[in-house]
């Protein structure tokens, strides 16, 4: 059956595409940010130990709801590892960095998501998209935050 809710094929797809990215920024941070919660050590143990489930709690939450908005735009949302890694901003650690380069990467993966969700807005508001600019605007504030407080515990 056609879609028929005042967007057309090529925007659907385009804010689609975009939000395919938001999706595996924020799967990629998703597994960062649980590898360092089960890996942290050292004196901030217990602080970063809760900060960090808290964060990955978020996550997981959260590609729920980017995946379920690409598939109510009517394309398919990637699911794999293999295709997060192509669209991903965001790399990977295989290591077991430090605390402190745990912290940072954490602040790099937090920003770079807010920058994905702040790149797809054109697409979404030139369609008038309004559920996923509303969409949008949380990421961006959950992540601009939660980069704040990161970045905090380097001061």
């Amino acid at each position: 059956m056609d879609i028929n809710i005042g967007l057309s094929a090529e925007q659907r797809r385009e804010i689609s595409g975009g939000l395919s990215r938001l999706l595996a920024d924020s799967y990629t941070l998703y597994l960062k940010t649980h590898n360092f919660h089960w890996n942290v050590t050292g004196p901030m143990f217990q602080t970063l130990h809760t900060l960090f489930e808290t964060q990955y709690t978020e996550l997981a939450t959260a590609v729920d709801e980017i995946a379920e908005r690409i598939r109510a735009l009517g394309e398919p949302a990637p699911g794999s590892y293999q295709q997060f890694a192509a669209l991903s901003s965001i790399s990977e650690e295989t290591g077991v960095p430090a605390a402190a380069d745990m912290i940072r990467q954490l602040v790099e993966g937090q920003e770079a998501v807010a920058r994905t969700a702040r790149s797809i807005f054109p697409a979404a508001d030139a369609a008038g998209d309004e559920p996923t600019a509303d969409l949008l605007t949380q990421r961006m504030q959950i992540h601009e935050k939660n980069a704040w407080m990161l970045r905090s515990l380097l001061a």
